[in-house]
Parts: C-alpha cells; structure tokens; sequence
C-alpha cells in the first residue's frame, strides 16, 4: 500500500471511530477511562486531527468489538476488479460510508438505518463539539434535538451545533432510512453562494436549526 494510500485511511477512520463509539453507547470519557487514552487523543482523532497509531486502534477496536478491516474499510477484491470503498456495518445497526477523505475540516458521510419490526424508543443522546447538517435521502428520521422531537422525511434538512444534545431513530415502518451528515469538528458551517429562488416550488423542504448564531 502506497504511502498516500495508508495517509487516506488513517484519516478516514475518525468517523468510523465515533460511530463505533456511539453504537457501543459510550462516551468518550468512558472510553477514556477503559482504555487509559486521554479524551482529548480521543477527541482528536475522531475529528481527524490526529492520526491513530496502531497501539490506539488495537485498544479501540477491542473496546468496541469491531475488527481492524472494518475500521480501515479495507475488504478483499479480485485482482481485476478495482477496490471499491465499502459501508461500515454494526451488526442489525446502522452502516456508515465516509465520502471524505480529510485531515480537520468539514467532512461527509452516509448513514443507513435498517427497519424495524418494533417501534424505537426515544433515540439515545449525545452532545460534543462541532456543527452538524443532515439531509434524509429516504425514509423517515426520527431527530430528537434537546427536548425538540422532529421527524424527517426525504428532501428535509436540519443543521445545529453538536454540544445540543442530538440522537437519531428509523421510524419507517419495515423500511430504512438513508441520510447524509456534513459534519465540522470545529464548528465549521456550509457556506450558501447563491440564494434561494423564490416561488420556484410550492412545497419547501423542513429545516430545523439549532446553533452558534442563536445564543448570539
């Protein structure tokens, strides 16, 4: 493996790690204290300021009970057929598919819920820094953001600043639910060039917004 090619691994597994992390249920000062690595190492990596060392991703990977492949994102191919980038699956839980490769900064990535047979508790939440966007692309997403319950639907959006407490459920009833995430570790925000055109359309997408701009 070239030395780009290890470069773009090492920084795409911060989104792998926190949502290995947040599927596992733990914070990161309960992985802190399991582990014996510091919150702010774990913090770092997980918005790609850091890159893991193998030491790192060893403790990591046992903590949360996923393998080193899954968390590469490195899977087997035939020699004639050119590597594809697969999801990382939890399991019956959600998978998720990095479409970034980053050091810092704004990054991206799709979720996939699967459906449920039973109707989901309140989604479980949690908060840290950063400023977060989504987009449901299908399905209907459950958004529970502070006391606030919104259901989205495809074509609806909702940004706001992570340290709101935020979780997310399916609420398709035997469908999933797809949704994409723009995330910015230091609180970066999407930046519109060109505004909205009036009248172009009778139905406006939902949007919710919930962030730095309000306590200010």
């Amino acid at each position: 493996m070239a030395a780009n090619d290890v470069d773009g691994v090492l920084a795409a597994m911060g989104p792998r790690l926190r949502a290995a992390r947040e599927h596992h249920g733990a914070t990161l000062a309960g992985v802190s204290c399991a582990t014996g690595i510091s919150t702010s190492t774990l913090s770092r990596i997980e918005t790609g300021r850091r890159k893991p060392t193998l030491e790192v991703l060893l403790q990591l990977s046992k903590e949360y009970g996923v393998s080193l492949d899954e968390l590469s994102g490195i899977t087997p191919a035939p020699a004639a057929t050119p590597r594809a980038r697969a999801p990382l699956s939890f399991g019956d839980d959600k998978a998720v598919l990095p479409l970034t490769r980053y050091v810092g900064g704004l990054h991206a990535h799709k979720h996939v819920l699967p459906a449920l047979k039973d109707p989901p508790a309140r989604p479980r939440q949690v908060s840290h820094d950063g400023y977060e966007w989504i987009c449901v692309l299908y399905g209907r997403l459950w958004l529970a953001l502070g006391e606030q319950d919104l259901v989205l639907v495809a074509g609806d959006t909702a940004e706001f600043d992570t340290r709101t407490p935020h979780g997310v459920a399916n609420t398709s009833p035997g469908a999933p639910v797809e949704y994409l995430i723009m995330f910015g570790p230091q609180g970066e925000r999407l930046r519109p060039r060109i505004p909205p055109v009036v009248g172009r359309s009778s139905r406006e997408p939902n949007r919710v917004s919930a962030g730095r701009d309000e306590e200010q």
